[in-house]
């Protein structure tokens, strides 16, 4: 797991590779990602936006961007948490993501962005 804190707001990620729905000999790689947001800030926010930076050994490299996570602007009060899982298919058995989300301060509409730290997406069929 992997963890960064920007103003209060801690973001958690945990990664699985998911053999089942990979087919290395097709270049195929599925990866889910449980993300935990924990608000330790004495303020409540809601995330607005997403934007990742996903790329793999094969040298592709991507930008996702978008509204909320997985369909959701969730509001946290201090002390709150939110955790949601998603994933990312790759053509290679090694990757990496990291991005930021864009977070709303409640109490006066100020937006900030709060870091997602990097983390490394790794195929099992590597640790054999």
């Amino acid at each position: 797991m992997v963890t960064a804190i920007t103003q209060g707001i801690e973001v958690s990620i945990e990664v699985t590779y998911q053999a089942e729905f990979s087919s290395p000999l097709q270049h195929h790689y599925v990866f889910t990602y449980k993300v935990t947001i924990h608000n330790k800030s004495d303020i409540t926010v809601q995330l607005l936006r997403r934007r990742w930076e996903i790329s793999d050994a094969a040298e592709n490299r991507k930008i996702v961007e978008g509204d909320g996570v997985v369909g959701q602007q969730p509001t946290l009060e201090p002390g709150q948490s939110h955790s949601y899982v998603s994933g990312c298919n790759l053509r290679s058995g090694l990757g990496k993501m990291k991005g930021s989300y864009t977070m709303r301060k409640v109490y006066n509409e100020k937006e900030f962005d709060v870091e997602v730290p990097e983390f490394q997406m790794i195929a099992n069929i590597f640790h054999n």
